[in-house]
Formats: structure tokens, C-alpha cells, sequence
């Protein structure tokens, strides 16, 4: 999701989608303990993209 998408979905939109990134980012570093990742950028923008939900969920409030 880009940031304009975020700022634009509902909070329960926002919240699932924040689950999803929370367990795709444990899986990854999970991967990354055993074998390595292909694209250890990903975590990053994983992280990134849970920081953008959780400012758009603050500024809401």
C-alpha cells in the first residue's frame, strides 16, 4: 500500500492490514535466522509500511 492509500482506508481496513504486515514481518525475520533472505529489504519496508498505519491511525483520533 502507498501512504495516499493508507490515509484514505478505514480504520478496521487499517487495523487488518496491520495484523497481516505484524506476521509477515515475524515470518521474515523467522527466515532470516534460518536461511537468509532473498530480499532483506523487505523488512524494512514492512516496518515502514506499519509506522505510515500507525501515524495515519493517531492523526485520526
Amino acid at each position: 500500500m502507498t501512504f495516499d492509500e493508507i490515509k484514505n482506508a478505514t480504520p478496521e481496513e487499517l487495523s487488518q492490514r496491520e495484523e497481516e504486515l505484524r506476521k509477515e514481518l515475524f515470518n521474515l525475520r523467522f527466515q532470516k535466522v534460518i536461511s537468509g533472505l532473498e530480499s532483506p529489504m523487505r523488512i524494512r519496508h514492512v516496518k515502514k509500511e506499519i509506522a505510515w498505519i500507525k501515524t495515519v491511525v493517531n492523526g485520526k483520533k
